[in-house]
């Protein structure tokens, strides 16, 4: 039957497919066009198109809505939408569509997206695998896993094969309906696509800490079922080759992750070009070589490729939509920047993350504090912003990423937020700088909708259309919408995000009232609005309950939630493995401790460094090797010096009265006292200490966030100094105090901090907003620590006597229990495994470092000799200790 409905109109469109990206062409050509088209839409799936970003959702709630932006769209007479019913032919000549409904619909444009499915291995057994690209295929796991954890009466094992973003978000899913899932990846790290090795190896790490476990470098090469049908395992290959070991890994049901392809056979049939990899062939303005037939999203071949990600879509779709309304729009480049977040586990990276601009220089951190990865790739010149990876931090990617291709205001290292500063330089961003990727928002649009009248987020989204997809610039929106506002000398709102209408201050005050409240989601639903929250208030309720909730810090959830990367009690390295910082209280140590220490970096073959924390890190240690190296630690007295939390790092001192003959008191045991009276205090940020035991001032306590100076008549007191790339001169507060006194202040002054402070603020930028508010940050905090002028002393002394009261060294309390334990196996199955993979390290300095990019590429290349290196395996050899 032909279609005649639409003969009324001037033009007939058709539109194959209803996902994202003809929902985006179907609402910006209705927006452009003058009334005389008619769209109609074939959607082969039974509801409203949907955000198949959001899809992960439905693991959680097989109800949830996720229809994209307003259902109205859909009832326009301009629109007809035509749910399950799918296209089967293309009739190029009569300029029609045959579908599934037994119609024949003409089109004057026929406008294909189709999309793409998900590949299924050809192995034996690949039918028993279910998908990850549909709301009824999520829907079938759901009912699939209720079905098995009810008929095994125990968890289901799952397999989740492909460990790129929809893997890792299936796992994800699949652990939240109670399954124990494993990834399987042929790549040495997950998201290979989006993140170069030391980021990889960051996730690898992350992921397997949140309770999923994974296998690297392995091929699936069947799926096992029982004489039922069930399936009982999976055969895993560690290579492609006939030489490869096989192994099997139980299993209760598979999910096929690897990869998508385009959609493309109606075009294939119908004559249509296609790429080498698939995808219609189409010029820049999406046209094929059809000039009736134009593709937009992933099954257009555009620019040489395919595109698998949302911004390209859209930008796909307007062109399409402008092209049919008497435009002219080409695309000469997409914007390719990814921001993800899963497992607790934040990952973002755009522009040329691997570095292969020539002559490019990489900046990267791997902070042996707080346990992230960072890199930001530029010109060599160090001065032009060429492309960035950010694991476990990402603050700096919504301000650095709109800066692509632009030149830097500052120096590199000072926009990573790992390197000790504060972040991002708080400088304006350019007009046109686009915020919004999705939708194509500039800052400049922002900006002009704050000043024409929208001062909430809300409105924004609604008049700009910015934060309306997949919501990652929400945060940036928020902090131009503010910074704007100043500028026209309006009144900030302090609600911490559009979950929570308080500020940090007032959700602490809120929170530390209501013992019970022990998890984000208890906090959400007692003070909040919505159901997932999002990635300024999560991190912001983990440090508040970590602040106030004296438990183990991963268990609850929190461990999830932290913002830095608490997760494997360790700081993560560049090469995907940790360093181990015990803790060494005022930087005083026996000969007997520094002989373990010796002995422990020996045997498992670290490289050990003192660092500036008076403390000896030993960096290269394993996931699994961390449990054994703690345990003969903790055993020789040792704690963890909690290098990898926003907590208290360390007591710096000078030798003090003791030994120096310029000191005033003994400023050692000072050091040692406090940083035992302080050690695991969380807080907004890291915080420092210093004393000194004479104004020579030799432990540099005035740049530290607490400082003590020795006097002739007691202690001097500083507060909210800092160091790092905003370096602050700390501030006089008290003089010639004695011990107790000093404590009690500090005790005060610490505690109204970690109530009043903005998340991620350290003591001195806190204490130039107190001198903004109060006139005199200094005068203010001696009316409320010395004269109690709030009524608070009392709560805030209580406060810090619970925590030391309540305090416990976090290795010791893992090393005691078993569950805790097994977050450090290499891999689930085979707890005695190791992650060693093929890592390459060489000797500097007779002790080992990670090899550089270079360096594995001429070894790779098999150069040998000077060109490659020497490659170093570590094999552990005791370094000798001498007694005497």
């Amino acid at each position: 039957m032909v279609d005649t409905q639409n003969q009324k109109y001037a033009r007939n469109i058709v539109v194959i497919g209803g996902g994202p990206a003809a929902w985006r062409f179907a609402k910006a050509f209705i927006e452009k066009d003058s009334g005389v088209s008619h769209l109609t839409v074939l959607n082969d799936e039974p509801y409203l198109p949907y955000d198949r970003v959001a899809l992960e959702q439905i693991f959680i709630d097989p109800h949830r809505d996720l229809t994209l932006g307003d259902s109205n769209l859909w009832t326009s007479p301009h629109v007809t939408l035509v749910n399950g019913v799918s296209a089967t032919a293309i009739d190029r000549k009569n300029r029609s569509v045959r579908a599934t409904d037994g119609r024949s619909y003409s089109y004057d444009e026929l406008v294909l997206a189709t999309g793409s499915s998900a590949v299924k291995i050809p192995i034996p057994g690949s039918e028993s695998a279910h998908v990850f690209r549909t709301i009824d295929g999520v829907k079938n796991v759901v009912s699939e896993m209720d079905r098995l954890s009810q008929k095994l009466g125990r968890t289901p094992k799952a397999i989740v094969v492909g460990g790129g973003l929809l893997g890792l978000e299936a796992a994800e899913g699949l652990k939240h309906l109670g399954g124990e899932p494993t990834i399987l990846d042929v790549a040495p790290w997950l998201l290979s696509i989006e993140v170069d090795q030391g980021g990889g190896f960051a996730v690898n790490a992350a992921i397997r800490e949140a309770g999923i476990e994974i296998e690297t470098g392995a091929f699936i090469s069947s799926i096992n079922r029982d004489a039922n049908g069930e399936v009982v395992s999976v055969s895993v290959a560690d290579g492609m080759g006939d030489e490869a070991a096989i192994h099997n890994l139980p299993a209760d049901i598979v999910m096929m992750a690897a990869g998508i392809r385009p959609n493309d056979q109606l075009a294939r049939d119908a004559g249509l070009n296609v790429g080498e990899r698939g995808g219609v062939v189409v010029t820049p303005n999406c046209q094929s070589e059809d000039p009736t037939i134009w593709a937009i999203g992933e099954v257009a071949c555009i620019l040489g490729r395919t595109w698998g990600l949302v911004a390209p879509a859209n930008q796909m779709a307007e062109a399409v939509a402008t092209n049919l309304t008497g435009g002219d729009e080409s695309l000469t480049d997409f914007d390719i920047a990814t921001k993800l977040k899963f497992s607790g586990l934040s990952v973002a990276g755009f522009g040329d993350r691997r570095g292969t601009t020539p002559g490019c220089l990489e900046i990267v951190y791997a902070d042996p504090a707080r346990g992230m990865y960072q890199k930001i790739v530029t010109t060599s010149d160090a001065k032009t912003l060429l492309g960035g990876v950010f694991v476990g931090d990402t603050d700096p990617y919504d301000s650095l990423k709109p800066l692509l291709g632009r030149e830097l205001s500052a120096e590199p290292s000072a926009y990573l937020s790992a390197s000790g500063g504060d972040g991002v330089p708080d400088t304006e961003l350019p007009g046109d700088a686009i915020l919004c990727s999705c939708n194509n928002v500039s800052f400049g649009a922002i900006r002009a909708a704050v000043a024409n009248g929208d001062h909430d987020v809300n409105s924004i989204k609604k008049s700009t259309t910015a934060g309306t997809q997949c919501g990652n610039c929400v945060p940036m929106i928020q902090k131009t919408l503010n910074q704007t506002m100043a500028k026209m000398g309006l009144e900030v709102s302090n609600a911490l995000c559009d979950h929570f209408e308080f500020s940090r201050a007032e959700l602490f005050q809120a929170v530390h009232a209501v013992a019970e409240l022990d998890d984000f989601y208890t906090v959400l639903e007692r003070f909040g609005k919505g159901e997932e929250g999002c990635a300024i208030c999560k991190p912001t309720v983990a440090s508040i309950l970590a602040s106030t909730r004296k438990s183990y810090a991963l268990d609850g959830g929190r461990g999830t939630l932290q913002d830095t990367n608490d997760r494997n009690l360790a700081n993560m390295q560049k090469d995907g493995t940790y360093g181990v910082i015990p803790r060494i209280p005022g930087g005083e140590i026996t000969p007997q401790k520094l002989a373990v220490i010796a002995e422990v970096a020996g045997d498992f073959g670290l490289y050990t460094k003192i660092n500036g924390a008076q403390r000896i890190g030993m960096y290269g240690a394993r996931l699994e090797q961390l449990p054994e190296i703690w345990k003969r630690l903790v055993e020789a007295g040792f704690e963890s010096g909690q290098a990898y939390g926003k907590s208290l790092r360390n007591v710096k001192s000078c030798i003090g009265s003791a030994w120096c003959r310029f000191g005033m008191l003994d400023s050692v045991q000072m050091a040692i006292d406090t940083e035992n009276r302080y050690k695991g205090l969380r807080s907004p940020h890291k915080f420092k200490m210093g004393v000194s035991g004479c104004n020579r001032e030799c432990a540099e306590a005035q740049g530290k966030d607490v400082g003590v100076i020795a006097t002739a008549n007691g202690w001097n007191l500083y507060f909210a100094g800092n160091g790092g790339a905003t370096p602050a001169h700390g501030r006089l507060f008290a003089k010639d105090l004695d011990q107790e006194t000093a404590y009690t202040y500090i005790d005060r002054y610490l505690m109204y901090y970690i109530r009043t402070a903005d998340k991620l603020q350290r003591t001195a930028r806190w204490a130039e907003d107190l001198d903004e508010k109060f006139g005199d940050a200094i005068g203010h905090l001696r009316e409320v620590i010395i004269d109690d002028k709030l009524g608070l002393c009392e709560q805030l002394d209580a406060d810090m006597q619970y925590h030391i009261d309540h305090y416990e060294d976090e290795w010791a309390a893992t090393l005691r229990d078993e569950k805790r334990l097994r977050r450090f196996r290499a891999f689930v199955n085979e707890p005695e495994a190791n992650s060693a993979g093929d890592r390459m390290y060489v000797l500097e300095r007779n002790q080992i470092r990670p090899a550089t990019e270079a360096e594995i590429a001429a070894a790779d290349a098999d150069l040998g000799g000077e060109d490659a290196g020497e490659k170093v395996l570590i094999a552990g050899a005791r370094l000798p200790v001498h007694a005497g």
